[in-house]
């Protein structure tokens, strides 16, 4: 007897080729009055590529006098982006960077070996009524590159490169990607941009990564025959040629991925390593608190608090 593929429900057939491996749903949590949204970590993928960390912070709205306080806190082995579409947080390190992170633009903070900051929104942003939405990703870097010195790099967002066309605008926040590449130097391979897509356009995603993901921030898309709204993280096949389609209210989307990682990471709390020793030992370097000679340091425009390493 002979078999027919389009009798098996598993064997994707026609559109449905462009099939889709994980489907990522973020745990919300409230964080009083403030919403953030986990799509990674997650239970079916702890990475995409690099990426290991993905939250969408808001959209919300602050009274006056409100803001978020992220108190002085430690990383290792990691790098940080936020990219803000509203609002603007500010970032203060353990370099003594003292930098406003604003809509649009990109600062990026190279961990490595430790490094300390703190996010808020302070002076005369509570001043008044001010919005806040945005999202955080954390890069884990290559175990060539877990002990590398921090560092903090700002792009404008005037230097981001930008592709338009067909009813498509993507602006290119990091790496490489549609034969363009971003102003930060990053030493390994990863793709992070912002897609804005008219009603019913399409975009391709870029094929020279092995492994590429999709988040939808706003409005619908279509992939093998399956539509998806905001909130959701969609991780694709490497390999597998995969195009979106807008619906009728376009769409914005992030995309993001890279190469897969040169083995497993292990993360507890705001630290990322290859191995278990690295990040007790970070551990123990920030429970002890000798910000003078120690492994870390607080940063000096923010020195008069930290956040206590959890107990478990």
């Amino acid at each position: 007897m002979s078999w027919n593929p389009a009798l098996d429900p598993s064997i994707p057939i026609g559109d449905a080729v462009d099939a889709i491996e994980t489907v990522i749903v973020p745990r919300a949590r409230d964080l009083g009055g403030f919403e953030v949204r986990r799509a990674l970590p997650s239970a079916q993928r702890q990475m995409v590529g690099p990426f290991i960390f993905f939250d969408q912070m808001g959209p919300a709205e602050f009274l006056t006098g409100g803001g978020i306080d992220v108190r002085p806190h430690p990383h290792i082995g990691l790098g940080t982006v936020t990219y803000l579409m509203r609002g603007k947080i500010h970032h203060r390190d353990s370099l003594g960077t003292d930098s406003w992170i604003e809509p649009g633009a990109v600062n990026w903070m190279l961990a490595g070996q430790g490094i300390t900051h703190s996010e808020r929104q302070d002076g005369a942003i509570r001043q008044g009524a001010h919005e806040l939405f945005g999202l955080q990703t954390w890069l884990a870097l290559p175990k060539a590159q877990e002990d590398d010195p921090a560092a903090f790099v700002h792009a404008p967002r005037e230097a981001l490169p930008v592709l338009e066309g067909e009813g498509k605008e993507v602006r290119l926040i990091m790496g490489t990607a549609y034969g363009a590449a971003g102003p930060i130097p990053l030493g390994f391979e990863v793709f992070y941009a912002d897609a804005r897509l008219a009603p019913h356009a399409a975009i391709p995603l870029p094929d020279d990564h092995e492994d590429r993901g999709v988040y939808v921030l706003s409005g619908a898309v279509t992939v093998g025959g399956q539509d998806f709204g905001p909130g959701r993280m969609l991780v694709f096949r490497p390999g597998d040629r995969i195009s979106l389609r807008a619906g009728a209210e376009g769409a914005r989307l992030m995309l993001l991925g890279g190469a897969t990682m040169d083995g497993p990471r292990y993360i507890w709390w705001n630290f990322v390593a290859s191995s278990q020793e690295r990040i007790d030992a970070a551990r123990e370097a920030w429970r002890a608190g000798d910000w003078a000679h120690g492994r870390f340091r607080l940063p000096p425009h923010d020195a008069g608090e930290f956040i206590p390493a959890p107990e478990r």
